[in-house]
């Protein structure tokens, strides 16, 4: 099953961006190791769908800009998950593009954010939670197969609830005092949406996908995008856009909005339905949105599920929305084709 292999226009974008990230990756060796380095780049930059070692170059300096363990966090995670696959001997396309890694990216952050970063414990757990989540990873990617859909983020969020729903039960790992559980109440707060405001929740729903609250993150992330894929990036800003109007237009915060907290999933939606998996046209642009709308709306939900037990969102919106939007597409002969078609 493909990721962003299959995405329109990928296969120009990624020797586009292939050509550019190979001079970087020149000084670092051999040529084996420096095509473990491209496999590890492109593994972030699948986190968008992207099999482009420059974006995941770009992301990994937007990383670093939130903190230098962030973005040491994200590379070492997507280099342990692509290793680990290549010893298990996942197939060879599979880890070439990246479609081994951004899981594991993904688990890294995980752990950094929600646990510490520099505690040892969390290093050592995120390490095998990045092994851990390849095995998931094979498991969804065969049962998801049986339906030709694909894994996402479901291996992270699978693992990265489990260790955050248990952390707070061992005594080496957690170290905040209080779990997280609590009943979900109620939103509070006003919903009248600066301009400013408007702005930072904007490119914080780009840094919100790699759990990072800063705008200017997200700002780094889109250009990372825009080097990669202009089309991709142009998606991704719609999606966003679709986010914050279905939030302003249901009553959510404006500090959630600002923080990109309710419109992260709404982009990743947005890029799967429009050039990944369906193919580039109005209707299926249309259709994302709809979709990115959907998973605005789907988050609080979502949230308020996992509240009782301190477990977190994630990506569950953009995985439940997406699967279910890909299965019914398959009802809509508009929607239908591959990817790339007119």
């Amino acid at each position: 099953m493909r990721h962003a292999t299959d995405a329109l226009d990928a296969e120009g974008s990624a020797k586009a961006a292939g050509g550019s990230a190979r001079a970087a990756v020149r000084l670092l060796g051999p040529p084996r190791l420096r095509g473990f380095a491209a496999q590890v780049l492109r593994g972030q930059a699948q986190v968008t769908f992207l099999p482009s070692a420059l974006a995941g170059a770009v992301f990994c300096l937007a990383l670093t800009a939130a903190g230098w363990e962030y973005g040491l966090y994200a590379l070492a995670g997507t280099a342990v998950g692509t290793a680990t696959a290549r010893l298990l001997g996942v197939d060879r396309e599979r880890v070439a593009s990246g479609l081994e890694g951004f899981n594991a990216c993904l688990t890294a952050l995980c752990c950094a954010v929600l646990l510490g970063a520099r505690h040892p414990s969390t290093a050592l757990l995120a390490l095998a939670g990045c092994v851990v989540v390849t095995v998931v990873t094979a498991a969804v990617v065969h049962l998801l197969g049986t339906w030709r859909l694909p894994s996402l983020t479901l291996p992270f969020c699978l693992v990265a609830g489990a260790v955050t729903i248990a952390a707070p039960g061992f005594r080496r790992v957690w170290h905040h005092g209080d779990g997280l559980a609590a009943l979900p109440g109620p939103a509070s707060g006003t919903t009248a949406v600066r301009p400013a405001e408007l702005a930072r929740g904007f490119f914080a729903d780009f840094a919100q996908i790699f759990l990072m609250p800063q705008w200017y993150v997200g700002a780094l992330l889109l250009l990372g995008l825009l080097l990669a894929d202009r089309r991709a990036a142009g998606v991704a800003c719609l999606g966003s856009a679709a986010g914050i109007a279905t939030a302003w237009a249901l009553g959510t915060p404006a500090a959630r909005i600002a923080d990109g907290t309710s419109g992260y999933n709404s982009v990743l939606v947005a890029l799967a339905l429009c050039g990944v998996f369906l193919p580039v046209r109005t209707a299926t642009l249309a259709y994302a949105l709809l979709g990115a709308g959907t998973a605005t709306a789907v988050g609080p939900a979502v949230s308020a599920l996992f509240a009782p037990s301190g477990g977190h969102t994630f990506t569950w919106p953009f995985v439940l929305t997406t699967l279910v939007f890909l299965a019914a597409a398959k009802s809509f002969p508009r929607l239908a084709g591959s990817p790339g078609q007119a």
